[in-house]
């Protein structure tokens, strides 16, 4: 191309007469053709940053589809995370909550949640030095729980716990249920309804151990089937038991139910109730006994006790109320406990009750109460967030009498007084003295002396969870 630009150049330079001498032409063809080649160095510089340009231009181009479409995509990725964001705050998958404890909460109805207690209790018990009895020191984890519970679909629930306290494995409760409204159906090792304190978690009791009666006639977790149901202030509560999970395979069964009226009159919550018991033994070789330690349980001394006899089956009757009123309350409780025995043997009845009263001295906090049962207290102003926690004083009248148709197991008269700290709703601290006055006690003291006072002192440090 470069070529025919030349040659037209010179042939129009002829045509119009360029007329110079021979040797001038000369010179002046070789100064046009030095002009010719530095145009065509010029324009091939030209035509190569033309080539650079468009290359230029097609990458630009690309770049500029490439930034497209990763904007695309990314206001995309930002709308599917806000929709997930969104949905995950309305219906998310896991739920994790904390009451104590972790709480997990899953899709259709699934729920998890641990759970324990551990209370430490030490203390003394002194008894007249003529009765040979040990006393003196004592100490021991009095439960020591770990365990789980929570929901299935349908409306199920679980729940097993075991302590590990002294030095032994033992399921407390083991249990399936079923709720429908106020319809609740349990199967498993659980609690029978015998009373208003024996009902009440141990985490909630205002001395360090149940009223004298719920433990010397062997109230304890058996396993069986019950059901219970409530209705505004009435609670109705029945079920069918054999025995303790670590003594089955035998003959015993018992039935209980329980009956609760608990109306609230303004701040006051009342209740009042009644129980009944039956338990047909095992064999016709059974035998019962029943004995009572002095307050603390980390003393194996019992000053008070039937000693085993023949019996077929037990008959309980317990009639219990109770009334809180914010700092107030108070509760009492009797139980009468008849013995069938066989070939007509007279049939002891024994009785045992209790009355207590309590007061909380700072201000806001009272005794918690839930379905038929004390319930956890949770103070006003916890240490946690910079307030003391909650103080309640407790006095108790604990009366036990094991004498009747011939069967000479003692009495127990028993004054207690109790101290509770609550820095927060998951921690207990507890100060306990009583003193229990005995008649026809089982061990005699000096000139053969069985009336005499046994004084027990006892503080409990308590976590749940």
């Amino acid at each position: 191309m470069h070529a025919r630009i030349c040659t037209s150049l010179v042939a129009l330079a002829i045509s119009t007469g360029w007329a110079v001498p021979a040797h001038a032409n000369t010179n002046a063809m070789e100064s046009v053709l030095e002009q010719l080649a530095t145009m065509r160095a010029e324009m091939d510089q030209m035509a190569s940053r033309v080539a650079t340009l468009e290359g230029e231009l097609t990458t630009a181009r690309a770049d500029v589809a490439a930034a497209n479409a990763a904007a695309a995509a990314a206001s995309k990725a930002a709308s599917t995370a806000v929709a997930v964001a969104t949905d995950s705050k309305e219906n998310p998958p896991v739920r994790v909550s904390w009451k104590g404890g972790p709480k997990i909460e899953g899709e259709g109805g699934w729920s998890f949640k641990p759970r324990g207690r551990l209370n430490y209790d030490a203390g003394f018990v002194s008894a007249p030095n003529s009765t040979g009895r040990p006393d003196g020191w004592g100490n021991e984890a009095r439960r020591a729980r770990l365990g789980v519970e929570g929901d299935i679909p349908g409306g199920f629930g679980y729940k097993f716990e075991v302590d590990f306290a002294g030095n032994a494995v033992e399921i407390t409760d083991a249990i399936l249920s079923y709720k429908d409204d106020g319809l609740k159906v349990s199967v498993g090792q659980q609690n029978n309804f015998q009373g208003l304190e024996e009902l009440s978690s141990s985490r909630f009791i205002s001395f360090i151990e149940r009223a004298a009666f719920t433990d010397a006639f062997g109230f304890e977790r058996r396993v069986g089937l019950s059901a219970e149901y409530g209705a505004g202030d009435f609670l109705v509560q029945a079920g069918v038991f054999s025995d303790n999970i670590s003594n089955l395979s035998n003959k015993s069964f018992s039935i209980d139910g329980r009956a609760v009226y608990m109306p609230k009159l303004g701040v006051t919550q009342l209740h009042l109730g009644g129980s009944v018991h039956y338990s047909k033994l095992k064999d016709a070789s059974a035998t019962v006994r029943y004995r009572q330690r002095p307050l603390v349980h980390f003393t194996s001394e019992r000053f008070i006790n039937t000693g085993s006899f023949s019996a077929d089956s037990e008959l309980g009757i317990g009639v219990e109320a109770a009334a809180i009123a914010g700092r107030f309350h108070a509760a009492a409780e009797g139980y009468w406990q008849k013995v069938n025995r066989p070939m007509m043997l007279a049939s002891p009845t024994f009785f045992g009750g209790s009355a207590e009263v309590g007061y909380f001295l700072t201000g806001g906090d009272s005794r918690g109460y839930k379905n038929g049962t004390f319930n956890r207290v949770k103070p006003a102003n916890p240490v946690d967030e910079g307030g003391i926690g909650a103080v309640q004083v407790n006095l108790r009248y604990d009366y036990l009498d094991l004498n009747d148709a011939g069967i000479i197991g003692g009495t127990q008269n028993g004054i207690g007084v109790s101290v509770i700290w609550t820095p927060t709703d998951y921690t207990r601290f507890m100060v306990n003295y009583g003193r229990m006055d005995y008649k026809n006690a089982v061990h005699p003291a000096v000139g053969g002396d069985t009336s005499y006072g046994v004084d027990a002192f006892g503080v409990r440090a308590q976590i749940d969870f």
